[in-house]
């Protein structure tokens, strides 16, 4: 009996075990690509899908808090839009999405927990798992929105706010085939506390070809080895866009490129 009395005082001093917010929201999401990942298509199943989505919106806002991006809807949703495993655009970044019509500005915003566990459940892809790492990675901002791949071009020099700990710009050029020529996209990101901010703007500068880099191009394109077409085309773009990172500082729009992405980050709250 003595024995069982000190059980019960222990128990009632001990705190009772409460999630996060973030592991709740993690649990909740988890939950939900388990039961529509093995469930049958239909318009039922669509429909519980979209009531899924809704909620996770819901815990988002509540986590997230309020947010108001120039130019951007007030209300965000769910970054994520798909819960079945084996859809195109699965694994997009946690937090709540702000977008243009047609995708033309498209904005994340989350909390730092949120980003590392993302981090680590991409980690056997290849993806940094230091924040500022992972920001000047081009798996980033391909793995975090739309459905498109990501070529970065260049990071752009901007100037951090004092309230940031991190900012970080880049230049890069999207598409679901050929992504060699002239990068348009600027994508700026930024941590501030617990909140992280993302924002990507297509057509947001115009740029040119660089012709050594051009030349790096044909150059590697033309070699034998690899054998295998795919292979020597990656390793030319990879060889071709580290040359358009050296370059492109000394190129004429490289200052407005520049400057868009400051105004880019001065759209985002923080102060």
């Amino acid at each position: 009996m003595r024995s069982l009395a000190l059980l019960c005082l222990l128990a009632f001093a001990m705190p009772a075990y409460a999630a996060s917010p973030e592991q709740h929201y993690l649990d909740l999401r988890d939950r939900y690509i388990a039961k529509f990942s093995k469930a049958k298509e239909g318009d039922e199943t669509f429909k519980q899908h979209e009531a899924a989505l809704n909620e996770l919106t819901g815990v988002l806002r509540g986590l997230v808090g309020p947010v108001t991006i120039k130019g951007l809807p007030a209300d965000g949703k769910s970054n994520v839009d798909t819960l079945f495993r084996d859809d195109i655009g699965f694994g997009h970044l946690d937090g709540l999405g702000f977008a243009t019509e047609g995708d033309k500005q498209q904005a994340v915003v989350t909390t730092t927990s949120l980003l590392k566990h993302w981090l680590r459940e991409h980690g056997k892809d290849g993806m940094p798992q230091e924040i500022d790492a992972a920001f000047r990675s081009d798996r980033f901002y391909y793995q975090a929105i739309q459905d498109a791949a990501f070529a970065k071009y260049a990071e752009l020099p901007i100037t951090k706010p004092a309230s940031a700990s991190v900012a970080v710009a880049v230049l890069g050029l999207r598409g679901n085939g050929d992504l060699k020529g002239p990068p348009h996209e600027i994508d700026v990101v930024a941590v501030q506390g617990e909140k992280v901010y993302f924002l990507a703007v297509t057509d947001a500068v115009k740029t040119s070809e660089i012709p050594p880099c051009e030349k790096v191009w044909k150059q590697m394109m033309a070699r034998k080895t690899p054998q295998d077409s795919m292979a020597r085309e990656d390793q030319a773009m990879d060889a071709y866009t580290k040359c358009f990172a050296r370059e492109a500082p000394t190129q004429s729009w490289f200052a407005a490129a520049v400057k868009k992405a400051q105004s880019q980050l001065e759209l985002l709250p923080l102060r």
